[in-house]
């Protein structure tokens, strides 16, 4: 008997070879569901931001991943300008602070983040809008610009900060928050930081559902995504609108960097958003792209089928579960689990 140890921290007990282990499932189902709705969660904020690209502009914005990727680094220089050294302890700060510098952090992650992808959408997307290129141009392009933004962090922002930040090593973690167990469930031990990641997320979320049915903005965005010739015609700023899109979806990719580094701290990495971007990006497609609700389902599941695949295969196969799970929800659902766009969104 061997022991597979989760990137949570929970312990599967069982083979660890690619053999069918239902047994490893059954023993261990409370323990990575936490896990999976943990991991969920942070792909759900993600996929937000690639539904939200698509209902406006029906554009696979595949350079979504790095902007998540510049939110990670941007929360991690938000942490060494307020007097945080890279560290593989974890800082006793006490509650109170420790909640102040993790807002503050994540404050800085969604300025970041959001920053890169109005600038993203501007330099990258704007001239091909105002040129009427046609869309296998723009996915070439996000192809383009996803490659473009890992490698200014992997060569010139080494020289900008003088080695501080990216280079080709992963970034040496500065933790904030212990690990502590909260409560058991089951045969699952739930620690602060799963708790502290699925809430957050999910308050994110839901805020900005009620964003896009409940106030103006949301109500200018749901316009352009459903009909944008009608919605200019009645005095909606469709620039405007794409704008606010890209930024919104930045800003929650970048509170997901900090999510997500709480969970894996020495996940800093100038390609440490491309798988997690494709994941997210199957979230979306899964749950139904162009569908805000749809982006959080398709999210939690995925996580969750993961870590169930992980434990029943191995954990060699982790990625390709999800990927297969993909695949077959579009083979009898095309269009994703909750179906209809944005632009069609209810409230």
């Amino acid at each position: 008997m061997s022991v597979l140890l989760l990137a949570g921290g929970h312990v599967l007990a069982g083979s660890m070879v690619s053999a069918f282990d239902i047994g490893a499932l059954g023993r261990n189902f409370w323990a990575l569901t936490v896990d999976g709705l943990t991991y969920g969660s942070i792909y759900a904020l993600v996929a937000v931001g690639y539904t939200l690209v698509y209902g406006v502009l029906r554009l696979i914005n595949f350079a979504h991943s790095e902007i998540f990727m510049f939110g990670m680094f941007g929360q991690y220089a938000t942490l060494m300008l307020l007097g945080f050294s890279p560290s593989g302890n974890a800082y006793q700060q006490g509650t109170l602070m420790t909640i102040v510098y993790l807002l503050v952090a994540m404050v800085g992650g969604m300025a970041v983040a959001g920053g890169a992808a109005v600038g993203l959408e501007r330099v990258a997307y704007r001239p091909l809008r105002r040129r009427g290129a046609p869309a296998l141009v723009f996915l070439i392009t996000a192809i383009g610009a996803s490659f473009v933004l890992q490698e200014f962090v992997h060569f010139v922002l080494p020289k900008l900060t003088g080695g501080n930040l990216g280079g080709v090593n992963a970034q040496q973690p500065i933790r904030l928050v212990q690990a502590t167990a909260q409560f058991h469930f089951g045969n699952a031990t739930v620690n602060n930081v799963e708790i502290v990641i699925v809430v957050a997320a999910l308050g994110l979320a839901f805020a900005t559902d009620r964003f896009i049915n409940a106030t103006k903005f949301g109500r200018g965005i749901r316009a352009v995504a459903q009909d944008p010739v009608t919605a200019t015609l009645m005095g909606v700023s469709r620039e405007r609108v794409i704008m606010l899109t890209f930024l919104v979806g930045g800003l929650l990719a970048g509170a997901a960097g900090l999510l997500y580094t709480l969970r894996v701290p020495s996940g800093i990495l100038y390609s440490g958003g491309f798988i997690l971007g494709i994941k997210a990006f199957a979230a979306a497609v899964l749950g139904g792209i162009g569908n805000l609700r749809g982006a959080l389902l398709g999210g939690l599941l995925l996580g969750v089928m993961e870590l169930y695949g992980q434990a029943l295969f191995g954990t060699e196969w982790r990625d390709v579960v999800a990927f297969v799970l993909l695949i077959l929800v579009l083979m009898f659902r095309p269009t994703g689990i909750l179906g209809e766009s944005l632009g069609r969104a209810r409230a």
